[in-house]
């Protein structure tokens, strides 16, 4: 296994938050953003960013093992590894398991089709992340 590109696990993760901030504001206009919730819970805009970095460091963190694991020799000749794997991880399992769980608590199909895509979104910019760093 080679070594954890560190500064791409925080960088990726930071830009995914970056995008939930676009992709919930200007981009879908929805009543709920990344870093507020539901209903935008009036508190500190940090009190949003914090809990929405971990999950995204979380992400980003098995993403970067995954990297690793692969090894930078086989990423460099097949480069289409990152959106495969990191795309392919939110595509095949974050956003169904969200789209199914959201429809479960009687969220509209809009809603859980933005949320779902807002993971497909965030996990390919940190591939892009991983890929730009390698």
């Amino acid at each position: 296994m080679g070594q954890v590109n560190w500064l791409a696990v925080i960088l990726a993760a930071n830009l995914a938050v970056a995008v939930g901030i676009i992709w919930y504001g200007p981009l879908f206009r929805t009543r709920n953003t990344l870093l507020r919730g539901p209903g935008n819970v009036s508190r500190p805009l940090a009190g949003g960013y914090v809990p929405a970095l971990v999950v995204m460091l979380m992400a980003a963190w098995l993403m970067g093992h995954n990297f690793a694991r692969v090894g930078t020799d086989t990423l460099h000749a097949k480069p289409w590894l990152y959106w495969m794997m990191s795309g392919g991880f939110a595509l095949f399992i974050t956003a169904p398991a969200l789209y199914l769980g959201l429809g479960r608590h009687g969220i509209s199909m809009r809603e859980r089709l933005i949320d779902s895509g807002f993971w497909i979104a965030a996990f390919l910019t940190m591939g892009t992340m991983f890929w730009a760093l390698g």
